[in-house]
């Protein structure tokens, strides 16, 4: 399954980070009436929820800015 997701948050700690992300959604106007808007596409199917990582890795910390927009691909492992 791939997502496409928006940092809405980035926490800043004393040594790491937690970066909140949700699901894409029209924030400015509606949406095209022919659904063109991929954003629109992604909404339809996964209109809500929300996640956070916490980043400890230095080489990381400042990566993410509110309002950065992502894929995610979730793909299934062997455990």
């Amino acid at each position: 399954m791939r997502a496409k997701v928006v940092c809405r948050e980035v926490k800043i700690l004393e040594t790491c980070e937690i970066v909140v992300f949700r699901p894409v959604c029209k924030q400015d106007g509606p949406y095209p009436a022919d659904g063109s808007d991929e954003n629109n596409t992604f909404a339809k199917w996964s209109p809500a929820g929300e996640f956070s990582l916490t980043i400890t890795n230095p080489a990381l910390l400042g990566t993410y800015r509110p309002g950065q927009v992502f894929y995610v691909d979730f793909t299934p492992t062997a455990l």
